[in-house]
């Protein structure tokens, strides 16, 4: 017979400010050591109606006490290994291929209304975002227009590990936000000396370019359709 804690259902609370669930507890301890979930995370308990600490849940302690055996996986600039990995590209990479790769990274704070990257300026890195919200924009004189908008597990500057070419456009934090940078510098490194870390990365980073022009040519091709449609 099930117990009223085997039958409880979680809701987790993500570093992109979203609620994830319901689930039950033999997921919840999956994803403590997929490292999804912390010990600070924030775990909305069914049975309690209320959010509560990971580390705080009676259930899960053991699992938490259990990790303080052993070093957490901390990049140097003091990101956990499950952090790194809410980064869609990189949620395949093992913690050893991650700490690896956080090496040649830097951690950067960008305070809100910030241009990270502007316009026309050269590129020479690529930027990952682990918190807060960007948007990015294009300025004809003093009007804005949008282009997208920009959240935790996203990226943006690719192009720039390729060919350093011109910026396409400008990107702002809307809120407090927290990137990655990663040089084009860095990245040939990467390649060179440890190919069989920098090949994944690059994969999951064109598949993701690949998703991103295919839903274009889809916008493109529904609004042709629907100028036909209409006359104009």
């Amino acid at each position: 017979m099930a117990t009223q804690t085997d039958s409880a259902e979680f809701f987790i609370w993500g570093i992109d400010q979203s609620a994830y669930g319901p689930v039950e507890l033999p997921t919840l301890v999956d994803w403590i050591k997929d490292e999804r979930v912390l010990a600070d995370t924030w775990v909305f308990v069914g049975r309690d109606v209320a959010w509560r600490r990971a580390a705080e849940l009676p259930e899960l302690q053991m699992f938490f006490r259990n990790r303080r055996t052993s070093a957490a996986v901390v990049s140097p600039a003091g990101i956990q290994a499950g952090a790194l990995r809410r980064v869609k590209i990189l949620a395949g990479l093992t913690d050893a291929q991650l700490e690896r790769l956080a090496q040649a990274m830097e951690l950067h704070r960008v305070p809100q209304w910030r241009v990270i990257v502007k316009q026309g300026e050269r590129g020479d890195a690529m930027y990952l975002i682990l918190e807060g919200e960007l948007r990015v924009r294009l300025l004809t004189g003093d009007k804005e227009t949008i282009l997208s908008t920009l959240g935790p597990g996203e990226f943006f500057g690719d192009l720039s590990l390729f060919d350093q070419g011109p910026r396409s456009a400008d990107v702002v934090a809307n809120t407090d936000s927290t990137v990655l940078r990663f040089t084009a510098t860095a990245f040939e490194t990467l390649a060179k000396e440890e190919p069989a870390l920098a090949a994944p990365f690059l994969l999951a980073t064109v598949r993701t370019l690949a998703a991103r022009i295919r839903a274009d040519n889809k916008r493109l091709g529904n609004s042709v359709k629907f100028a036909n449609a209409a006359g104009i």
